[in-house]
């Protein structure tokens, strides 16, 4: 019971969620299933985790998960990728980021207020 306890501190205390099971996880947010690669961030109030870690060369799903989510992080900007998309108020909007290669992938809310990263590593 200890251990679930501080299981669920460290996890609210790094603002991130579990990875949904039915997949190998490779970091707090991310996970790969079939041969696909998706990173999980909520966006409510600017993103969480605002820094992710993931594999390069391997197909790559952003998932953004939203509550009642009305603030500018309700539409993504990924310049590097030419991504501008609106997202639901509440749900999971999928946008597909292809093969990433190493290197960070930056983005932002519409207004460039509310930053994220994602660091894609060999």
């Amino acid at each position: 019971m200890a251990v679930a306890f501080i299981g669920v501190v460290f996890m609210v205390t790094r603002g991130g969620s579990p990875a949904p099971a039915g997949g190998t996880a490779n970091g707090n947010n991310v996970t790969v299933s079939e041969g696909k690669q998706i990173i999980y961030l909520t966006a409510r109030g600017g993103y969480s985790p605002e820094k992710s870690i993931a594999k390069a060369g391997v197909p790559t799903i952003l998932r953004f998960t939203t509550n009642g989510t009305f603030d500018c992080s309700s539409f993504v900007r990924i310049p590097a990728m030419n991504v501008s998309k609106s997202l639901a108020s509440s749900g999971t909007t999928d946008i597909d980021l292809g093969t990433p290669q190493a290197g960070t992938l930056r983005g932002s809310c519409g207004m460039g207020m509310y930053p994220f990263e994602i660091n894609f590593q060999n």
